[in-house]
């Protein structure tokens, strides 16, 4: 379980500072222009999308109380997978004993 988390949180950490790599070489006013008139382009943001709103389902379902589960969703659509990753490395051992228990 440990070795998990290690990974997703390594690997959480390589993708923020892809971000940040990104950012800093890129511009995303173009990117995004060009992004929003593909096709496929339109597909990977409602794929995106599409898994934010699937995760916000899994996190409101899985935390106890509702305001714990909004300061973890409501970042989403703005944080993406990195805040996703952060989820999964902190409720990561809880999760696996919930689902051993219903196994």
């Amino acid at each position: 379980m440990t070795l998990l988390r290690l990974a997703i949180a390594a690997l959480a950490i390589a993708f923020a500072i892809l971000i940040v790599w990104a950012i800093g070489t890129g511009t995303f006013s173009e990117a995004g222009a060009w992004l929003m008139s593909e096709p496929w382009g339109l597909v990977s943001m409602a794929d995106l999308y599409l898994g934010f709103l699937l995760l916000a389902t899994v996190i409101f379902f899985f935390e106890r109380k509702w305001w714990v589960a909004a300061l973890w969703i409501l970042p989403i659509p703005f944080l993406g997978n990195v805040w996703t990753a952060v989820w999964f490395v902190v409720r990561l051992p809880e999760m696996a004993r919930r689902l051993r228990a219903i196994a």
